[in-house]
């Protein structure tokens, strides 16, 4: 009995330390080959739902040319997580087309997709 119990927690912790390298390799990755950049939030746009509205950023950042792009997030929030005018660090990998902001606490997660 207490060994099926055991084998059963070992395989979740076997499951969630393969999960943890991943993401680790992941950003190891994404630090190296990535281009580090600032956004910039723009304006929200609003959509109404039935438990009230959601704001989702708009995001203008340089690219390796230097053109200004813009990117609408796929996230909403509510209430908006960022300040028009807001500026945040971005690491962006062209082909992988995904970017994560780098938070004050210097952690990493993946917040919106990009491309270059």
């Amino acid at each position: 009995m207490w060994i099926a119990f055991y084998s059963i927690l070992f395989l979740i912790g076997s499951g969630l330390f393969y999960g943890a390298l991943t993401e680790f390799q992941k950003t190891k990755t994404l630090l190296q080959s990535g281009i580090k950049t600032t956004a910039t939030v723009l304006k929200f746009t609003v959509s109404h739902r039935e438990n009230g509205s959601m704001y989702k950023p708009v995001f203008e950042y340089p690219d390796r040319s230097s053109q200004k792009r813009i990117f609408e997030s796929g996230i909403a929030s509510k209430p908006p997580t960022y300040e028009i005018g807001e500026k945040f660090k971005l690491f962006i990998i062209r082909k992988k087309k995904k970017a994560r902001k780098q938070f004050r606490s210097g952690a990493y997660i993946e917040v919106v997709l990009f491309y270059l």
